[in-house]
């Protein structure tokens, strides 16, 4: 495995969320002349008479838990199928882009013994603090949230119910994990908006393909160096939170760990607690996560494509002696951005850290199994299911080193 460069020619932060808009520009105007010409397809954004309360993982300690959940109009989206056309995941694509909140609708939010009142914001979020005071069994890691409607403006939504899930790191963990998603356990392709629309748009959970052997790296880093630590995952994007279903059955069919998934508001609103401000949100969901945590240290997994190696530098400045290795799946050829990560890894090592820039995912697990940060007895497990991967991603059509459209999924490991 080598050690680390970056690239100039990578996207920032607001670059990708312009991009991420614009896909959503191109997604609704190909479902509207698609539905122009054609009375097959529902007219998306008909006003619903029925509204749900849609539930994100959260995560917090035995004295505080943070609840994540959206109030919105009900867009009626079949479960999705490894045999769904594309025009099919197309319609499904654009009805989450075009959800419809509901603000100002007030939420019950019952969790151990603790139960507090929470009112949605102009997008339809609540972001709710709820102190629980050790209510929550210590050796569970993760906690069942009731969510119950109490009232919305227009009068809808009487008996509505959701159960939420927080996680609680347990006792055993020794170290947390924080990854990014596209381009790193999603194949996206955020640097080439054709390849990404074609990817997000046209498939589904079922369709998208992970970066050979990234699911069994992850379920060894979640179980450790003990081989059952239950070390927490988190995962952190710049993907909207519409895309939140597609993402977690992703990680449930590709065998991924569950884990709290922390994406980004692209609405009208300018909140600092979900969407952080634009180019920002990665910034302040990390910091957040590791102040929660102050007892454990953290391996931090991105891709090269964005600026993971620029984000986690920061990081490693700001909380010295807490990131234990910085891991980065290198999907940019361009030898100038390897010249710029050769640089912020130098940086980070004099910090104290490492900054590992991985071809595949065998370097990083191997690198992790140096440093007892996964068991050694697992990198067999590893490189069976990464050429079960690539096997399956010939079949696909798809090549490993060329990163296109469908699902990425990156990996990095301690050092």
């Amino acid at each position: 495995m080598r050690a680390a460069h970056v690239q100039t020619g990578s996207l920032g932060g607001s670059d990708v969320a312009d991009l991420w808009e614009t896909l959503g520009r191109i997604g609704r105007e190909l479902y509207e002349g698609a539905s122009a010409a054609s009375e097959l397809v529902p007219r998306i954004g008909r006003p619903s008479d029925r509204v749900q309360i849609v539930p994100y993982r959260g995560y917090g300690t035995a004295s505080e838990v943070r609840v994540i959940a959206r109030v919105i109009e009900e867009e009626s989206i079949a479960a999705a199928a490894r045999t769904d056309s594309a025009w099919r995941n197309l319609v499904h694509s654009v009805k989450r882009m075009e959800s419809d909140e509901v603000p100002g609708a007030l939420v019950r939010v019952s969790v151990g013994g603790a139960t507090m009142n929470a009112a949605t914001d102009v997008e339809g979020y609540i972001d709710a603090r709820v102190f629980v005071d050790g209510s929550l069994p210590a050796d569970i890691g993760w906690h069942e949230v009731s969510l119950d409607l109490l009232a919305e403006p227009r009068g809808r939504g009487k008996g509505v119910r959701a159960a939420a899930h927080v996680l609680v790191p347990t006792a055993s963990a020794r170290f947390g994990v924080i990854s990014d998603i596209d381009d790193t356990i999603v194949r996206t392709d955020v640097r080439n908006l054709l390849r990404m629309a074609r990817s997000v748009l046209l498939t589904n959970a079922h369709t998208r393909l992970p970066f050979p052997g990234v699911a069994a790296f992850y379920r060894a880093l979640r179980a450790g160096g003990s081989g059952a630590d239950a070390n927490p995952i988190f995962y952190v994007s710049q993907s909207p939170w519409n895309l939140y279903d597609v993402l977690s059955e992703y990680l449930t069919i590709q065998g991924i760990p569950q884990g709290p998934i922390l994406l980004r508001d692209w609405g009208r609103s300018d909140r600092t607690t979900i969407s952080g401000g634009r180019g920002t949100h990665k910034r302040i969901a990390i910091h957040d996560i590791l102040e929660r945590y102050p007892h454990l240290p953290f391996i931090l997994i991105g891709d090269s494509g964005q600026e993971d190696p620029e984000i986690y530098r920061e990081v490693v400045e700001r909380f010295p002696q807490r990131v234990v290795a910085i891991y980065i799946r290198n999907v940019t050829p361009d030898p100038l951005r390897a010249t710029a990560i050769a640089a912020l890894a130098a940086e980070v090592e004099k910090a104290g850290s490492a900054l590992i820039l991985a071809d595949d995912t065998m370097a990083a697990a191997r690198h992790a199994a140096e440093h007892g940060w996964i068991q050694a007895a697992t990198l067999a497990g590893i490189g069976a299911e990464r050429a079960h991967d690539e096997a399956e991603a010939r079949r696909e059509g798809e090549a490993e080193e060329a990163p296109t459209v469908e699902v990425g999924t990156e990996d990095a490991g301690p050092r």
